[in-house]
């Protein structure tokens, strides 16, 4: 059955190292997609997922305008990051690891996500809900995220792992009904 991605509660944050010595939290403020949510049997499910490059945010404009240029995701050409499952498989009773393809800058490479499953919910206006909370880490330079500058003290201005943390909420979409045959 296809849920949505309701993209005002859903955030894909990210974190990286920054100088070797702290941490630059950021995250993409537009997130779409379609989740075919198998509640039955969830490692039937799929996922395709749709994130604007351009929605990037750290909190600081000039970091921000470096990341979307083409020293790293190079937004204006390459305009969505995406994400397409290629299976699932449950860990637990709540849990499970998420396989798919995430593609940045015209680049594929396999993922694994950790995932939660968190329930689901009605909501006052007769919708239902479901939330998912996943994370994984990738090398940003599998993908060509390759900009960096050495530091004087050693080491780099910008850390190669990205830790990413999602938390998604799908919305059922109601099933569609045979249309009446005239008669």
């Amino acid at each position: 059955m296809a849920w949505f991605i309701d993209g005002s509660h859903t955030r894909a944050n990210f974190t990286v190292r920054h100088m070797m010595i702290s941490n630059v939290r950021g995250a993409f403020d537009q997130v779409e997609g379609v989740v075919d949510f198998n509640e039955a049997e969830p490692t039937r499910s799929t996922v395709d997922v749709r994130i604007a490059a351009a929605s990037l945010n750290t909190r600081d404009e000039k970091r921000d305008a470096h990341l979307k240029s083409p020293d790293f995701l190079d937004a204006e050409k390459y305009p969505y990051l995406l994400f397409k499952s290629t299976r699932v498989e449950k860990t637990g009773e709540d849990t499970g690891k998420l396989y798919g393809d995430l593609t940045i800058r015209d680049v594929t490479r396999p993922v694994v996500l950790d995932v939660e499953y968190n329930g689901q919910a009605k909501s006052p206006w007769g919708t239902v809900s479901a939330g998912f909370t996943a994370t994984t880490r990738i090398n940003r330079k599998e993908w060509g995220l390759n900009w960096n500058v050495a530091l004087e003290t050693g080491g780099v201005l910008v850390g190669d792992e990205v830790k990413i943390d999602l938390e998604v909420e799908i919305v059922k979409q109601p099933e569609q009904q045979p249309a009446a045959v005239a008669a």
